[in-house]
């Protein structure tokens, strides 16, 4: 990865609801996270807060 190419986060968790995605590539959408058999979907009502914040540098330095 060169200087300045953008990186995309490619897993994120609702801070609200702890909703859990993960990006698929193949299908270009956000997933739904299965752990141990049980899908991490939260609240189906949670208008969702990613925890992606001032921390994640979209731009590699």
């Amino acid at each position: 990865m060169s200087s300045g190419d953008l990186r995309r986060p490619t897993d994120r968790t609702c801070e609200r609801c702890g909703r859990e995605e993960t990006w698929n590539a193949d299908a270009e959408s956000w997933r739904i996270v299965v752990a141990d058999g049980e899908r991490r979907a939260g609240n189906a009502y949670c208008v969702h807060e990613w925890d992606i914040n001032g921390r994640f540098a979209p731009f590699d330095s």
